[in-house]
């Protein structure tokens, strides 16, 4: 599977490498600040301080996501990428220097972690929509699978990488953090990507772009709809992958080795799914009902975890969900990616993860009033049937199944041509980084 992956990735051609690498590297770093950060502020402030951090993140990146939409589809990606990077590197070195020193500064380090998301919120958006830029169409599901590929090795060996380092000690940690997203911006620096046709527009028009991306979102049917279910899976489906892991793993009784493996699995899922798994399940039965019976799956997976005592059913149920997840992931993202037309996806982007911040606050709050009330196993089933019934809703969005089933070329740019008037005249931008793509990936 390994080698076959070797192979698939050498056709993609040295940019699309390129942006594997540095994805990996800004994982993998990302991963190591989120361990060591926390555990710092735990350690030395207790847990009002890390409920302000946690709080003064959230809330700066629930902002940061919108405002800076705009830069992806005005400036180069590659150059976005790196120069976000760098601002998360540069903050990164001040906490070195504060771990270094012995000096705790909650101020400080809340300024500095702030800063680090809001430089994130722009580079997410360009970090996910640059694919679509560096592959032609026909190669768009395979490179999506093989960047997510990256993303959960990233995400699998951060923490471990992270939890080691920081056993000599913080300022160790937060060095190798630093260090690797040093490394990552100078990747990032050689991806060879095709011109921003946006750039050239004047910055008044800033809040033109801003209000037009909006507007797509909420003017396309099946977007809207899209992102309004999504959004009800996802008040859901993060406690199932977070809060509720470690307190079902507790209330069996068990050691915190098995909340790694529960992590692990999950992350193995994922890596399987990317790695071929998916796509075959999706040339097997279509790519609709390969997603919708992902979600549903999901949510019997919830429940099975609500309702086991055995540590290894548990791993087993989340290697299976991780399957899952990256299934509904790359056979919807794919599609999506290329029906929004090219000038159009970085905003477009931005506002999904601002959905998900929601959500990702909704949910846990949710949860929390559950177990005030009833045991973990009984409110890891009632969300995962919570989970399955929100999953329904994409029956009803409007034009969701037959847009699943169609060919890539016909997906690519379908937004722009049943709503042309929401996307202005810029599609020949994406023209041009088609035939990039095109010309890279020989």
């Amino acid at each position: 599977m390994f080698r076959a992956a070797g192979h698939r990735l050498a056709r993609l051609g040295r940019p699309f490498r390129l942006l594997m690498a540095s994805d990996v590297l800004m994982l993998l770093s990302l991963m190591v600040g989120h361990v060591a950060v926390p555990w710092w502020v735990a350690r030395e402030g207790g847990a009002r301080d890390l409920a302000f951090y946690g709080v003064a993140v959230a809330a700066a990146s629930f902002f940061a996501f919108p405002l800076l939409s705009p830069l992806g589809d005005r400036y180069d990606k590659r150059r976005l990428i790196a120069l976000g990077l760098g601002v998360v590197l540069a903050k990164s070195v001040v906490e070195v220097g504060l771990a270094q020193a012995g000096a705790y500064r909650i101020g400080w380090i809340v300024a500095m972690e702030v800063i680090g998301a809001v430089a994130m919120a722009a580079v997410w958006p360009a970090s996910m929509s640059i694919v679509a830029e560096l592959l032609p169409p026909e190669q768009l599901s395979e490179g999506l699978g093989l960047q997510k590929s990256a993303q959960s090795v990233g995400r699998l060996l951060g923490p471990v990488i992270g939890g080691a380092a920081l056993t000599v000690g913080t300022a160790p940690a937060l060095w190798l953090h630093a260090v690797m997203l040093l490394a990552a911006c100078v990747v990032a620096l050689r991806i060879e990507a095709p011109p921003a046709g946006a750039a050239a527009r004047p910055a008044t028009q800033w809040l033109a772009d801003l209000r037009a991306g909006l507007a797509a979102k909420w003017k396309v049917p099946l977007e809207r709809g899209w992102t309004l279910v999504s959004f009800l899976v996802m008040v859901f489906f993060t406690p199932g992958i977070g809060m509720l892991v470690p307190l079902k793993v507790q209330s069996l009784g068990l050691q915190g080795v098995w909340l790694g493996a529960c992590e692990a699995g999950l992350s193995a899922g994922m890596l399987f799914g990317a790695l071929g798994g998916s796509m075959w399940l999706a040339q097997r039965v279509g790519r609709f009902r390969a997603s919708f019976a992902a979600l549903m799956c999901e949510g019997a997976c919830f429940v099975v975890l609500g309702f086991s005592t055995s540590p290894l059913l548990m791993v087993a149920v989340f290697v299976l969900h991780g399957a899952c997840v990256i299934t509904v992931n790359m056979v919807g993202h794919t599609h999506r990616m290329l029906a929004i037309p090219a000038h159009f996806r970085s905003r477009m982007t931005a506002v999904n993860l601002m959905v998900m911040q929601v959500a990702g606050a909704l949910g846990p709050g949710l949860a929390g009033a559950g177990l005030a009330r009833f045991s973990v196993g009984q409110v890891y089933a009632a969300f995962g049937v919570g989970l399955f019934l929100a999953a329904l809703g994409y029956l009803r969005v409007p034009g969701y199944r037959g847009f699943l089933e169609l060919p890539h070329d016909q997906a690519e740019g379908h937004y722009a041509r049943l709503h042309p008037q929401l996307f202005g005249t810029a599609g020949e931008k994406a023209t041009d980084s088609e035939a990039f793509a095109a010309k890279k990936s020989r």
